[in-house]
C-alpha cells in the first residue's frame, strides 16, 4: 500500500487539505479546520509541493490551468464527468445538461451532478464553474460562498488580463 502525504494550504477562503502519493495527488478539498498543520516539510513528495506552488499562483491570479501529476477514482462514468469539467475554461460556467451533453448522454443531468459532487480535486477539476440551467448557483461541497468566491476571482483574474494590468495581490 501506498503512503499517504497530507499538505495545507492556507488559502483566502480557507484551509485546503492536499493529499498524495509519492506519484500523484488524488485528493485537494477544503476542509474545517482554521489553520494549516501539515506544512512542506523535507520529505513532502514532489507532486504535492507542485499542487501547493501551482494553487498558490492559481490564488495570486497568476495561473489559469494546473500541470502537476494527478490521478482520480471512480467509476468509467463518474471519471468522463470529470475529464469533461476540465474542458469547462477558466473563468467560464457551465450547466449538469452541458456536461451531460457533452459526453453524448443528454439525459444524464441527474447522473452528471451526482459525479460532479463526488470530484475530490477541486479547484483543478472545477466543479466550481458548474452552476444551475437558471443561472443560479448550485450546490458546492466547499459551500457557496466560496463557489461564488471563486467564480468573482477568476472573473477578476480575466478582467485585469484583458486591461494587461498585474493582478492585485
Amino acid at each position: 500500500m501506498k503512503r499517504v502525504h497530507k499538505l495545507d494550504y492556507e488559502s483566502p477562503i480557507g484551509v485546503i487539505e492536499i493529499l498524495g502519493t509519492e506519484e500523484a495527488v488524488y485528493s485537494i478539498l477544503f476542509c474545517d479546520r482554521e489553520t494549516a498543520e501539515n506544512r512542506i516539510q523535507e520529505h513532502t513528495p514532489r507532486a504535492l509541493e507542485e499542487c501547493f506552488e501551482q494553487i498558490d499562483e492559481y490564488f495570486k491570479g497568476e495561473r489559469l490551468t494546473f500541470s502537476f501529476p494527478y490521478s482520480y477514482e471512480g467509476t468509467d462514468f463518474q471519471r468522463t464527468v470529470w475529464q469533461a469539467l476540465t474542458g469547462i475554461p477558466y473563468a467560464q460556467t457551465g450547466s449538469y445538461k452541458d456536461i451531460a451533453v457533452s459526453i453524448g448522454n443528454e439525459k444524464a443531468i441527474r447522473a452528471v451532478g451526482s459525479a460532479n459532487g463526488k470530484n475530490k480535486l477541486s479547484i483543478v477539476i472545477p466543479c466550481h464553474r458548474i452552476i444551475g440551467a437558471s443561472g443560479q448557483l448550485t450546490g458546492y461541497a466547499g459551500g457557496l460562498w466560496r463557489k461564488e468566491w471563486l467564480l468573482r476571482h477568476e472573473a477578476r483574474v480575466v478582467a485585469h488580463f484583458a486591461k494587461q494590468e498585474p493582478f492585485p495581490s
